[in-house]
């Protein structure tokens, strides 16, 4: 947002372990504890790397080999020195449908399980019709799985989706996520120079990726970094059946550079339910300042006839939560927050 206006982990708990008679699932997870992390793209120093990690991001652990672990990122996986990390057993109440594993079933048979994301890698493998995989990521049109001790990709139109107990709330609904800004309209301005638009955009979609994946439909407003109006924004949510409409950004406030915390706005009653919801999970899963839920009056919220909000995740006018914002551990926690919202919101 611009200056006048007063993004858990995304915890993919794949691997875990269920005890006979207990309704307790128990999975790991890698903290980090030392600046500028790689990340490789295998369990050694001769491979790749693929990004860096930072002090107090958290990411599920899929596997750990020897010295190294094997962490789930937003759409793949890298492998960390278990030196540099905390490992974590976190527990989820099943009860409370916080068991997030998703599945895939094989519908074809001898369907091939390759080394990459391409026709054109190595098969390493056959997999059974029938199969039941959990999902370690999805990368494009490909799911990453775990099949008798290899790791590889399996094209999704091999796989039916099977929903898990969290997802039901969102199955079959229809979301519209919208990326505050775009094009020319930059938004706000960060401290280092980050820009709004960049931010909701990639915010955007890694929520759309997970609601996918968890069987909702997802609208987008723009698919770019293009400019649509308010008034175009407003219209496809009130010509489209859905179910919620999420518009997504980041605040600014250069006279206050301390300025932090997250907020959640509605304008019309009805939508303040869905507000409250999103605000509660988002503080549970980011630990920020809590801004509350509250009144705005937003031309995507005012003109919305259906269930509608506007979040503003954290000033990126503020350099420390500015480079916060900008990491992928954070942003998970985020989108985590988010997804959680509504489930609880769908549910009631």
């Amino acid at each position: 947002m611009k200056t006048s206006k007063i993004t858990v982990s995304l915890m993919f708990t794949i691997f875990i372990s269920i005890f006979a008679g207990s309704m307790i699932v128990s999975a790991k997870q890698a903290i980090i504890h030392t600046e500028n992390l790689n990340v490789r793209n295998g369990p050694g120093t001769a491979y790749d790397k693929i990004k860096q990690a930072n002090p107090d991001e958290v990411y599920p652990i899929i596997q750990i080999n020897n010295e190294w672990a094997e962490i789930q990122l937003y759409d793949d996986t890298g492998w960390v020195k278990t030196d540099f990390i905390t490992i974590k057993e976190k527990e989820f109440d099943q009860t409370k449908g916080k068991n997030t594993k998703k599945q895939i079933v094989i519908s074809q048979a001898n369907t091939h399980l390759r080394e990459g994301p391409s026709n054109e890698s190595k098969i390493i493998h056959f997999v059974k019709k029938g199969t039941v995989l959990d999902i370690l990521a999805i990368k494009g049109n490909w799911y990453k799985i775990s099949y008798k001790n290899r790791t590889g990709y399996i094209f999704r139109e091999f796989a039916e989706r099977e929903m898990d107990n969290s997802s039901k709330g969102l199955n079959n609904k229809t979301i519209i996520i919208d990326a505050g800004h775009g094009g020319q309209d930059v938004g706000a301005v960060g401290a280092s120079d980050t820009l709004e638009k960049e931010m909701t955009y990639k915010t955007a979609q890694e929520l759309e990726n997970e609601l996918n994946m968890l069987g909702a439909e997802v609208i987008v407003t723009r698919k770019k970094d293009n400019y649509i109006s308010l008034a175009s924004r407003t219209s496809l949510s009130n010509l489209k059946n859905i179910d919620a409409f999420i518009s997504i950004h980041y605040n600014s406030v250069p006279n206050i550079p301390d300025a932090n915390g997250i907020g959640t706005y509605y304008y019309h009653e009805q939508q303040k339910k869905l507000a409250d919801s999103i605000q509660l999970e988002l503080i549970k899963e980011t630990e920020a300042k809590d801004r509350g839920s509250s009144y705005g009056d937003y031309q995507v919220l005012r003109q919305n006839l259906k269930p509608a909000i506007l979040v503003e995740l954290g000033f990126i006018s503020n350099k420390e939560k500015e480079q916060l914002l900008l990491t992928d551990g954070y942003q998970q926690k985020i989108v985590s927050g988010m997804v959680n919202g509504l489930q609880k919101y769908f549910s009631h």
